[in-house]
């Protein structure tokens, strides 16, 4: 199955409906199907054999991975805030494809060669009927996705139509959206979560609004005055509009999504308590899962609130149990899998992983699970914890400690507003731990009252020996930390030594 199958069967079912925009001026189902035929005879006319999109999110976004999608070539969303060098590197890597662009960024594509036009451009041409567009085949690659690379260079994810269908089937029942029902995303369409907002509401049947410019109050003005009814966002947007002076009231919302970067517990239990009547939903998955491989649910979340047993409070942590179609296994260093309890690397098979990169092919094992390196464990209930990234592993002595666990603890200071926590060499005990955290605006650096605070919880051989304090750190659009640039930060900060 293909993702123009998920829009024809759209267009046949609630062709009428308004699926993308605002409620005055949006695209019904109908006209974005008409656009995908569209554009994917203007993808042909060109004998491009990709489309790459190079700006932010919006009605231009949609029609381009649906033109492409009927075109039988990838869409390929590049981060319009990459410096030069790096995406020009992107560029070269796609010579043949038609580029659609923010104004401002068109000349970038066509000084990398490409063929370009506007978001506005490509619109207007989408909007001219040039006939019915044939199909290709299920096995195409629908989406190209790059890394992040917040440790290493990024890697172009391939992402086929089977993966993608795969999620939106296991995930979201056909029509079950109510016509009133309208979802807020304020993510990049370079970010995975962006292709699957898009394809799951269609199938749905819910509007898809976007925020181009993040600010709480924007993003609350624009929930009350679009009606909207469920929204995602990231940690760091949930924790400004929690921490913001203004009206949070929002009476249509009925359920918030977030992902994308760890939720600390202390912030979504003020949510929680904030918003009494909405329901709140933990995603975890990767672009090389096509998304969502595991959810926290809003029953899970108001359980967890209530109770007094602290296991079933610890699932405020936690990112939920895998989804059905989902197969979740916590393996050892020798591959072998766990019992619950016991930290190792999150393995994951199903028809929605691709674990496929660009230049190198499948990386899944002769199983076909695909290692996400990410550590986390399951608990007995089947409820899946994250310890973070392997690779950012602190060993201290003969002791593997995983920074999240430190950096959980800090976060329920309420001075901290963000923290991250590494490594460093060490000739004793090889790596001494180090923390580099943000103060609430008015807050006094302190470092033993916050090592204080640390040792309450944690034992002292994982209590930070030193402190950084920034004013933010550096972080992607969608919350995700930038480790290896945090060098960076600290080299223009000042240290408090323990």
């Amino acid at each position: 199955m293909r993702l123009t199958l998920l829009l024809d069967m759209a267009a046949d079912g609630f062709g009428d409906r308004v699926v993308i925009g605002p409620r005055a001026g949006g695209l019904t189902a109908r006209e974005l199907a008409a656009r995908s035929h569209s554009g994917a005879a203007l993808v042909r006319e060109q004998g491009a054999d990709a489309i790459v999109y190079l700006g932010v999110n919006g009605p231009a976004f949609p029609a381009a991975l649906f033109a492409a999608a009927r075109a039988g070539v990838p869409l390929v969303p590049l981060n319009y805030r990459l410096g030069g060098r790096q995406l020009s590197e992107l560029l070269a890597k796609h010579p043949g494809a038609l580029g659609v662009a923010d104004p401002d960024l068109v000349p970038t594509l066509e000084r990398a060669g490409l063929r370009a036009m506007s978001s506005a451009e490509w619109l207007e041409q989408v909007a001219v009927d040039r006939g019915e567009a044939a199909e290709g085949s299920a096995d195409e690659t629908a989406v190209v996705i790059y890394t992040s690379g917040t440790t290493s260079a990024p890697k172009g994810v391939l992402l086929r139509h089977g993966n993608l269908v795969s999620y939106v089937l296991g995930s979201v029942e056909f029509a079950g959206a109510g016509e009133d029902e309208a979802a807020l995303v304020s993510v990049p369409p370079y970010h995975i979560a962006a292709v699957a907002n898009v394809i799951t509401n269609l199938y749905a049947g819910r509007r898809s609004l976007v925020l181009e410019s993040f600010s709480p109050e924007e993003w609350l003005r624009t929930v009350r005055e679009e009606g909207v009814t469920g929204a995602m966002v990231v940690p760091t947007m949930l924790s400004r509009i929690v921490e913001s002076d203004v009206d949070k009231s929002v009476p249509s919302l009925r359920s918030l999504s977030y992902g994308g970067a760890p939720m600390p517990s202390a912030l979504i239990e003020r949510a929680l308590v904030e918003w009494p009547q909405v329901g709140f939903v933990n995603a975890y998955g990767l672009t090389e899962t096509s998304s969502t491989v595991a959810l926290l649910g809003p029953e899970d979340h108001r359980a967890a609130l209530a109770s007094d047993d602290p296991r079933v409070r610890a699932r405020l942590s936690s990112v939920g149990r895998p989804l059905p179609g989902i197969e979740l296994e916590i393996r050892g260093a020798d591959g072998s899998p766990l019992p619950p309890g016991v930290p190792g690397r999150i393995c994951v098979r199903g028809p929605q992983v691709s674990a496929e990169y660009a230049g190198v092919g499948s990386v899944v094992d002769e199983s076909g699970f695909f290692d996400t390196r990410d550590e986390g464990y399951l608990d007995e209930d089947g409820y899946l914890f994250i310890g973070g990234r392997t690779d950012d592993t602190i060993i201290r002595g003969a002791e593997n400690i995983a920074p999240a666990e430190i950096e959980d603890v800090l976060l329920r200071h309420p001075d901290v507003v963000d923290a991250v926590v590494f490594g460093v060499p060490d000739e004793e005990w090889g790596q001494r731990i180090e923390a580099a955290v943000v103060l609430r605006e008015g807050a006094r650096p302190d470092e033993d009252l916050l090592r204080g605070f640390a040792r309450e919880t944690l034992r002292s051989s994982k209590t930070p020996d030193r402190f950084w304090f920034l004013t933010e750190l550096p972080r992607t659009e969608t919350g995700k930390l930038l480790r290896r640039r945090v060098p960076d930060a600290l080299a223009t900060s000042q240290g408090v030594s323990a």
